[in-house]
């Protein structure tokens, strides 16, 4: 069902072009219109939403901007902190919304609902909520926000007859569009009895009342009253009867009426509202050929009134506060079937109302006013004539019906107090379901091509015609890298390409796959033990993003920092800052800088960061890492995928060591041990965990090698927020949970991003936003933050975690197996030590 919307949408969009491109020359403002439904917004539009977690409304037109007004009013009551985004699909509601609702940070058009562009903006932009005011339901757009868990809940909920009978022939698009939504807040018990009815759960479904009610936005002074009417050209007047957004077939009986009434009242003024602007001109035609005089409101505004029998209101966002001058009021889209329309903006005024018969669209509003004998109802010309005519004549009967509107009015109003607080209940049981903990507050602060092509390689499984067409694409370039990959390793592996050898102990250190497995905590654990075994070791790192570019660079000798991190790149630079007595050194060629350590530092024992790969040179120890939590990645190799090689090759390794097991899924390590063994027989397997060892306030970690910190247990309970840009920020989110914290939210960046100053205020304006009392960051961000950031005093406090691998049960073993291996190239430094004691 979803594919079939999609074609028939994009059917749909080409065969409107034509349409498009005489609206565009038409209509003002229509051409930015279809720019921002495409997804291209003014530069800075989205800056003070975008990745904010701002509260995202939705309002098609007009009337959906009129109850929302009120809505806005309360969000910002209730979150203070929280940026608000407001969408409409029309001109005439963008212009509405830009002069009513002040308290927005931001007013765009909303996108079409067209495969990829409704979710490429929803995740753009990544809201922690979606609210759909009324009925306004995409299912392209919904379905992302199901994918990347933005609650949905509706306000002002409302269903026509005719929307029930509409959306049963969707089917399973209504069953996953309805199930995206997280709670109904439905005007009335007919909308909330229709809602359930196609399907919504009966416990997620309340009635809050028409919102409409609480609009203020209307209100006229009496002095703003008799402005109105005198820029109108109206003061001479026996009484203003006022048909509001009236359709075509209406204006002959409300003409008809106005002759009636004429006859008893001879000064009684006309204003029409079309409902649609473009009819302007056939309305006035019809006025002249009435014999009436008329004029517009448009150019009253710019010449000065006749006195003329009829004005026509020509503008947009006018007819809610010029209700208030009229006496009697007739609502448009009722004598014809259209269904009517809302009846509350000159209730709000307390003006007395007739409505044709057909209301079906306001059906509850309509009931509540006519049972109280609140609005009439007639059926065609003569009806209308004779009511007009009555409550002209009759100014009594009149009053009371004046009377008895604002009457109901009063008491309906709280419908969007009460929208505001269902709002925060549903938010506070969404954000701390276990379930949606990390998931909801997790936010992808830069989102552009390359990242979102970042996500696409690493999907498991990818939907949509244009995604799988680049995948496929990628899939066999993948083929063709395996290819050469496999053939590479054979002439290393029989000697058609040359090896390097170093006359001391080789360890190389890496993975199959791209990033997050937790290399540089466990090279920094494997280069501690065999430091502490009494051997000289060194770590070789190929200076991955380092500045620096040479054949060697020394990052430590082992006594002090000789580069910071821009030069050396943050994971050599991290190395070096936890390693005193271990040199760190960086280059492309690991042999020439291995030389260089044995010949200038001694070195015994060289470690290979990120050295799996590195076939040029001999080893004497591969030890392979898996992330027990992204286990071989998606299954596929570069570029269709995250694998560097094809799982095979886990036939290299003397070790394979599982990190992060204690955030493993059930049965990741078994079919772990299973893979290993199946392509690795005689491989040893062994089992470690990353564990916080403390908490480092960023200022100290710039000036403090190897500090203790804080301990982790007084994170416990603090409300903090994480912010990363590493290459599984789940895995650092898991290990703050772990120990207690409350992420408020995760702000995550890709892999390496250098963070710019810009993005460190716009982090801590966030922080203050949702109440956090930390924010913390790991190493790798650390070395990536501007110093200016540690030395400036911020209303938050940053904190450094500092992780480190402890091996589970075989952590013995795995030292007894290091310390054979070294004793047997290089002797035992241990029994060295005890002799020269002895002696």
């Amino acid at each position: 069902m979803q594919l079939l919307y999609n074609i028939a949408a994009v059917i749909i969009v080409v065969l409107v072009i034509p349409m498009f491109m005489v609206r565009s020359v038409r209509e003002k403002g229509f051409v930015e219109r279809i720019r921002q439904s495409l997804g291209f917004f003014p530069e800075h539009a989205l800056d003070k939403v975008e990745k904010k977690d701002c509260i995202w409304v939705h309002a098609a037109s007009v009337g959906e901007i009129v109850a929302t007004s009120p809505l806005i009013k309360e969000f910002h009551k209730e979150f203070p902190k929280s940026p608000i985004l407001v969408s409409v699909v029309t001109t005439s509601g963008y212009e509405m919304a830009n002069r009513i609702i002040k308290d927005a940070d931001a007013i765009i058009y909303f996108p079409l609902d067209l495969p990829w562009l409704a979710g490429h903006v929803l995740r753009r932009i990544r809201p922690r909520v979606f609210l759909p005011v009324e009925t306004e339901l995409w299912p392209n757009f919904l379905k992302t926000a199901r994918k990347i868990h933005v609650p949905v809940m509706m306000v002002n909920g409302r269903i026509s007859d005719k929307s029930v009978k509409q959306y049963k022939h969707l089917h399973s698009l209504l069953r996953d569009m309805i199930g995206t939504v997280k709670l109904f807040a439905m005007q009335s018990p007919i909308d909330a009895e229709y809602i359930k009815r196609l399907g919504a759960p009966p416990e997620l479904v309340t009635i809050t009342g028409n919102t409409k009610f609480d609009q203020t936005y209307t209100d006229v002074s009496p002095e703003e009253k008799q402005a109105i009417i005198r820029s109108m050209g109206l003061e001479q007047n026996d009484g203003i009867f006022l048909a509001g957004s009236t359709h075509r077939g209406e204006e002959e009986p409300v003409l008809q009426a106005f002759c009636a009434v004429r006859k008893t009242h001879p000064h009684a003024r006309l204003v029409i509202a079309p409902r649609e602007l473009l009819r302007t001109t056939e309305v006035v035609h019809l006025c002249r050929k009435a014999g009436f005089t008329v004029t517009t409101r448009t150019r009253l505004q710019h010449e000065e009134p006749h006195d003329e029998d009829i004005v026509i209101l020509d503008t947009i966002g006018e007819l809610g506060r010029v209700y208030s001058i009229g006496d009697v009021v007739y609502v448009g889209g009722s004598l014809v079937p259209h269904g009517g329309h809302n009846i509350l903006e000159p209730a709000a005024h307390g003006k007395a109302i007739i409505v044709g018969s057909h209301m079906f669209n306001f059906k509850d509003t309509y009931a509540l006013f006519k049972n109280r004998d609140a609005c009439i109802t007639v059926h065609n010309g003569a009806e209308l004539a004779r009511e007009v005519t009555r409550l002209f004549d009759e100014p009594e009967h009149r009053h009371r019906m004046e009377e008895e509107t604002r009457a109901i009015v009063s008491e309906n109003k709280g419908a969007s107090r009460k929208s505001a607080i269902l709002l925060h209940q549903m938010l506070d049981a969404y954000e701390s379901c276990a379930e949606n903990f990390h998931r909801v507050r997790s936010t992808q602060k830069i989102t552009n091509f390359q990242t979102y092509f970042i996500d696409l390689v690493h999907s498991k499984k990818v939907e949509g015609f244009f995604p799988n067409v680049i995948m496929g694409i990628l899939y066999i370039f993948s083929l063709i890298y395996g290819l050469l990959v496999n053939i590479k390793l054979a002439g290393y592996k029989y000697g058609v390409f040359k090896r390097d050898h170093l006359d001391c102990f080789v360890i190389s250190l890496g993975n199959v796959t791209v990033g997050g497995t937790g290399k540089t905590p466990t090279a920094q654990r494997l280069a501690r033990d065999i430091r502490d075994m009494g051997y000289r070791v060194v770590i070789l790192n190929r200076g991955y993003r380092a500045k620096w570019h040479g054949d060697v660079g020394i990052v430590s000798d082992g006594r002090r920092l000789h580069m910071d991190a821009a030069e050396a790149g943050d994971e050599a630079y991290m190395l070096a800052k936890h390693l005193p007595q271990v040199p760190v050194l960086i280059g492309a060629e690991r042999a020439k800088t291995g030389r260089y350590a044995m010949e200038h530092f001694g070195a015994e024992v060289a470690i290979l960061d990120d050295g799996y790969q590195h076939w040029q040179l001999e080893r004497d120890l591969d030890i392979l890492l898996v992330d027990a939590v992204n286990v071989f990645g998606n299954g596929y190799i570069l570029p269709r995928g995250t694998l560097r090689e094809p799982v095979s090759h886990i036939s290299r390794a003397d070790v394979c060591l599982m990190t992060k097991v204690d955030q493993a899924a059930e049965g990741s390590c078994d079919y772990i041990r299973k893979t290993v063994h199946h392509y690795n027989p005689k491989a040893q397997i062994f089992e470690s965990i990353h564990q916080p060892r403390c908490f480092i306030p960023l200022s100290d970690w710039y000036v403090n090698i190897a500090g203790e910190g804080i301990d982790v247990s007084l994170m416990k309970g603090k409300r903090i927020m994480a912010v990363s840009a590493i290459g599984n920020p789940a895995s650092f989110e898991q290990t703050l949970s772990d120990i207690g914290a409350v992420i408020v939210e995760s702000l995550r960046y890709p892999d390496h991003h250098d963070y710019t100053m810009s993005e460190m205020a716009d982090v801590f304006q966030q922080a203050e936003n949702v109440g956090v009392e930390a924010i913390v960051i790991t190493e790798k961000d650390a070395v990536k933050i501007p110093a200016d950031v540690a030395r400036e005093k911020w209303s938050i406090p940053v904190y450094v975690i500092c992780v480190e691998v402890t091996f589970q049960q075989e952590a013995e073993t795995f030292k007894d197996m290091l310390r054979k291996r070294l004793a047997e190239r290089l002797g035992s430094r241990e029994k060295e030590e005890k002799g020269s004691i002895e002696l």
